[in-house]
């Protein structure tokens, strides 16, 4: 089955870094986009940053400059390198694989903490 394991996620104080990880099983990972989205507390749903099947990524303007989305087809895997965090960075982050078709399929893993407190 379907699958989307993420991990990293912490507490870490303003201005560190975390590295988050999503392991993907049970869909062919190289055909599909995958991204990151968080939700704060009260808050929607939101896109941080995507990455094609090709490699081109897209980030919300509040973290351009900080977070770097990148791939590995081989190992199917998404990692999101988090920089400079802000306290507005705490949410839950989830990973999303998306497949273009009509309707588009997406996949959710289940969300890890991010907390940037000190």
């Amino acid at each position: 089955q379907v699958q989307l394991v993420e991990s990293g996620g912490g507490l870490v104080q303003p201005g560190g870094s975390l590295r988050l990880s999503c392991a993907a099983s049970g869909f062919i990972f190289s055909m599909y986009a995958m991204g990151w989205y968080r939700q704060a507390p009260g808050e929607q749903r939101e896109l941080v940053a995507t990455i094609t099947r090709g490699g081109n990524t897209v980030y919300a303007d509040s973290v351009k400059g900080r977070f770097t989305i990148s791939r590995d087809n081989e190992k199917k895997m998404v990692s999101l390198q988090m920089n400079s965090l802000k306290p507005e960075d705490t949410a839950v982050y989830f990973c999303n694989a998306r497949l273009g078709v009509v309707p588009p399929i997406n996949y959710w893993g289940q969300g890890t903490q991010v907390t940037v407190s000190s």
